[in-house]
């Protein structure tokens, strides 16, 4: 089977291991990601973010290293029939290019043509910006996104850290701890077997 394409979403201080660990283990086994940001083109260099819970009552937020554009966000968004997902990453990103229409429109896209929808911590904030999108689903994130997603007609799943929650093809998860299972049951969701030999 043809690998697939991925439409990541992503915005200034998106979580960096939800970016590149996705990103890279999606393309070992054949799938073509795009990392596009609102207003930026191919080779523009977006900032990251680390957030990790050491003892505070909320995470800490320290700088990631930059991630390089691989396209342009204006010709994905062209481009829409073109890709079989679209996945939400989350840190500080989502919170702005969640009000951003033009991301809202590939988000409904997705939703309407009834394509997988992954979404991972606070990506979930975008999901949510678009009516309809999590109403009646389950769906995970990080915790701070609960009231959020209870208000949008969503019912919040609250999963161990190294947990995935599949709800027909979306693939939702807490936070970067559990990339392992989050990528597997996207890889579930795309169809694609892995085997040993």
């Amino acid at each position: 089977m043809p690998g697939k394409k991925i439409l990541m979403l992503t915005g200034d201080f998106t979580e960096e291991y939800e970016i590149f660990v996705f990103e890279q283990a999606m393309e070992a086994v054949g799938h073509t990601v795009h990392v596009v940001c609102p207003d930026k083109k191919a080779g523009d260099i977006l900032r990251t973010s680390l957030h990790d819970f050491e003892g505070d009552q909320t995470y800490t937020e320290k700088l990631g290293h930059n991630v390089t554009l691989n396209k342009t966000f204006s010709e994905a968004e062209k481009q829409l029939d073109s890709y079989h997902a679209v996945y939400c990453a989350g840190g500080r990103g989502p919170e702005y290019i969640r009000t951003d229409k033009r991301v809202q429109a590939i988000v409904r896209h997705f939703h309407e043509a009834e394509k997988p929808i992954f979404t991972i911590c606070h990506g979930v904030q975008i999901l949510i910006a678009v009516d309809g999108v999590v109403r009646g689903k389950k769906v995970a994130g990080l915790g701070a996104c609960e009231p959020e997603v209870t208000l949008a007609g969503g019912t919040f799943i609250d999963l161990s850290p190294t947990d995935a929650y599949v709800d027909g093809t979306m693939v939702s998860a807490k936070g970067w701890t559990a990339l392992a299972a989050f990528m597997r049951e996207c890889l579930k969701v795309l169809g694609t077997e892995i085997r040993h030999a």
